[in-house]
């Protein structure tokens, strides 16, 4: 049985998200005479409220580990996917991001319009080649412009104790671009899981790899080292639960 302070924390938060993902979205729009590092840290002010709100709130802790295992310079970085938490934590700990999605999410009201200020990397993913070469062309101007970029190798949110395909993009564009690759995992499902209301109280610990230099690697190599280490230290981080 949902311990009746959960239910209503959790309600609090969706209220006050809502709230906040309308008034930035607008502000977003507003934001598009700028460069793209400054749309960048205003839009994301929203997801530093966010983060911190189901912080006060819901109980959402969270701590790093490995953050010395960043790289001075732009890198790629592949991150285990359970929750949304991780969509917005990672804007909050780590450089100057941009994503890796499909185009339809820029359609989306509120929500997508102040994505496409963000200068993602958006693709057609029934372009089949074509997106590929879409994302290579994005990739090497987003890396020149000074961003990192973010990838979920999954390609959709997982259940805490389950493992998705790792599909092979985000390697192969560390390969095709020379980029370091940094993996990334933690255990937010287990307090924020996928499509739910419910936000439960505990500890995310979310641990930052050391980074994987694609020289010489094959991507499906390169690929198969970062599914390992990621689905590892998921096992080894178990529950985030209090």
């Amino acid at each position: 049985m949902t311990p009746p302070g959960v239910f209503v924390r959790s309600l609090v938060f969706a209220i006050l998200q809502a709230c906040l993902t309308v008034v930035f979205s607008l502000i977003a729009i507003l934001t598009f005479p700028f460069e793209p590092l400054t749309r960048y840290r205003v839009i994301t002010l929203w997801s530093r409220l966010v983060v911190r709100l189901a912080w006060w709130i819901c109980g959402v802790r969270y701590r790093v580990q490995g953050h010395e295992n960043l790289p001075a310079r732009p890198s790629i970085v592949l991150s285990k996917h359970q929750s949304a938490w991780e969509t917005l934590a990672l804007q909050v700990l780590l450089p100057p991001q941009v994503w890796v999605l499909k185009r339809e999410l820029l359609r989306v009201p509120f929500f997508g319009w102040g994505l496409a200020m963000m200068s993602p990397i958006a693709i057609d993913r029934k372009a089949g080649s074509r997106a590929l070469k879409q994302m290579l062309a994005q990739g090497r101007d987003r890396l020149q412009q000074g961003f990192w970029i973010v990838m979920f190798p999954e390609g959709t949110r997982v259940a805490p104790g389950e493992r998705g395909q790792y599909f092979v993009g985000g390697a192969w564009l560390a390969v095709q671009t020379g980029t370091p690759v940094v993996p990334v995992a933690h255990n937010a499902g287990t307090l924020w899981r996928k499509g739910a209301f419910l936000k439960w109280p505990g500890t995310i610990v979310v641990s930052i790899g050391a980074a994987l230099d694609p020289t010489g690697m094959k991507a499906d190599e390169l690929n198969r080292r970062v599914e390992e280490w990621i689905e590892a230290e998921v096992a080894r981080l178990g529950s985030a639960r209090t």
